[in-house]
């Protein structure tokens, strides 16, 4: 991987204020949900939610989960996008005092502040993180070119 694709995830994750989570349910169901986040270092990306959501409930029995940050403002087939998986858990204690100096974002960009009180009981709301373990970029190119990455057509994404 190199400092240019690092860079460009870099910027993505950094220009976009949503990303989408993706869990299982007990039987194995996929379930996706928008949620805005806020990234905490390189590989740590944050959000609030409501313990009773379908993912929140999901997130409760099988922690595994995968994500995309993507910027749905190009043009078509330009696609630019970060995937990632990793474990996601709702925080408590030093870890949530912690996160809750990075979430939200504090760039300015409407957010809400949220304090302590905001995601403990008896709020119905938690702060939760997930941690990655894979990470990568949707290799940057013109439409119907190859990567250059890999020389390859058949996968377009660089691991970081």
């Amino acid at each position: 991987m190199t400092d240019d694709l690092r860079a460009h995830a870099r910027a993505l994750i950094d220009a976009n204020l949503y990303l989408t989570l993706g869990t299982t349910d007990p039987d194995g169901r996929p379930w996706l949900a928008p949620v805005y986040f806020a990234p905490s270092g390189d590989r740590t990306f944050l959000w609030v939610s409501d313990v009773g959501a379908r993912h929140s409930r999901n997130l409760a029995e099988r922690p595994a989960v995968s994500l995309v940050v993507f910027d749905s403002t190009v043009a078509p087939y330009h696609g630019r996008a970060v995937y990632a998986s990793g474990e996601a858990r709702a925080l408590a204690g030093d870890d949530l005092d912690r996160a809750l100096g990075s979430y939200p974002r504090r760039d300015g960009r409407g957010a809400s502040p949220i304090g302590l009180d905001d995601v403990i009981e008896p709020s119905s709301y938690r702060l939760y993180e997930v941690a990655v373990t894979e990470m990568w970029v949707l290799c940057p190119r013109e439409p119907g070119e190859l990567c250059a990455l890999h020389g390859r057509g058949d996968d377009h994404r660089a691991e970081l």
